[in-house]
């Protein structure tokens, strides 16, 4: 296996000011997965369903090349279940509706093909599962990428900070990396994060971008104005789906070709936010996503002239 994604498969029941679904699929994994896919092959799911959860969404990550063995299915259990409501300018959502079910006291079980996976990222779950996974591979990833978030930072700092000292890159916004380091300045608050141990650190900025910290060095990579956003849910697990993906399929580590990465995770993103769920990131093809990601060329590329 190339790339081992670990994270929620789950329902989302979404409104926002264009509409609203019902149980749809959604989880960190399906997000992070169906991104990385368009870039790599070799990608295995460690989570777990209830037995509410249809084949036909298991079927959906199957057609797309994602190994689903270590997605356990638990027939007498319900599938996690989050319920969000996004006000006007999207920035903003209240979650109406959270039953953690089949996760509340899950105990992932890495299959033994996937133990040696090249690379690895963690979705959003409590740090102790992201510990027992990184325990259960037989070698170290050559990258690991973690992803937490604000209630993890406040309630479980013990274990989050062991589990942010055994990855190579964490991945957080704005807020949670102020709320993590302590320091409202991104720049000191990389710098305080970083000495916690991982190497790199990317600060998500949502329609303002991301943050590249690392080697004594910062990238800021934009993020492309559109015209349309019909449901943010998932554009972060998109974003790390599609940098990690696209690192494992260039096999390069380098803070360098993690420039490119994070382009190419944030022209996933973006491809995410235009419709509902997972819906846009199913039916994209190379071509499609090459023009998207010159149009972020784009934004950064200029001549410069200098003063005399």
């Amino acid at each position: 296996m190339k790339l081992l994604v670990v994270g929620t498969v789950a329902f989302d029941a979404i409104e926002t000011p264009f509409g609203k679904t019902d149980r749809i699929i959604g989880g960190a994994a399906p997000y992070i997965g169906l991104a990385a896919s368009y870039f790599s092959r070799g990608i295995g799911i460690v989570s777990a369903v209830g037995g509410d959860f249809p084949v036909e969404y298991i079927n959906l990550l199957n057609e797309h090349g994602l190994d689903t063995g270590g997605l356990e299915i638990r027939e007498d259990e319900k599938s996690f279940f989050w319920s969000g409501k996004y006000d006007t300018d999207m920035n903003t959502r209240e979650t109406l509706d959270t039953r953690l079910n089949v996760i509340e006291n899950y105990h992932p079980v890495v299959p033994e093909s996937y133990r040696e996976s090249e690379y690895l990222i963690l979705g959003n779950l409590s740090p102790e599962i992201q510990i027992a996974v990184i325990e259960q591979m037989k070698t170290r990833p050559r990258l690991i990428v973690l992803d937490t978030m604000n209630f993890w930072i406040a309630n479980t700092p013990t274990s989050l900070k062991k589990v942010i000292g055994m990855v190579d890159v964490l991945a957080i916004n704005d807020s949670e990396a102020r709320e993590l380091s302590g320091d409202y300045s991104l720049p000191r608050a990389a710098k305080k994060i970083l000495s916690m141990g991982p190497k790199f650190l990317i600060i998500k900025k949502g329609e303002n971008g991301a943050l590249l910290f690392g080697n004594n060095k910062v990238f800021f990579a934009p993020a492309l104005p559109l015209e349309e956003v019909f449901d943010p849910t998932g554009a972060g697990d998109t974003f790390a789906g599609g940098f990690t993906g696209y690192l494992a399929s260039t096999g390069d580590v380098s803070f360098e070709n993690m420039k490119s990465a994070i382009i190419a995770g944030a022209a996933m993103a973006s491809f995410c936010v235009e419709k509902f769920g997972t819906e846009n990131l199913v039916n994209l093809d190379s071509a499609i996503i090459n023009q998207r990601i010159n149009q972020f060329s784009e934004l950064v590329r200029f001549e410069h002239r200098f003063i005399d």
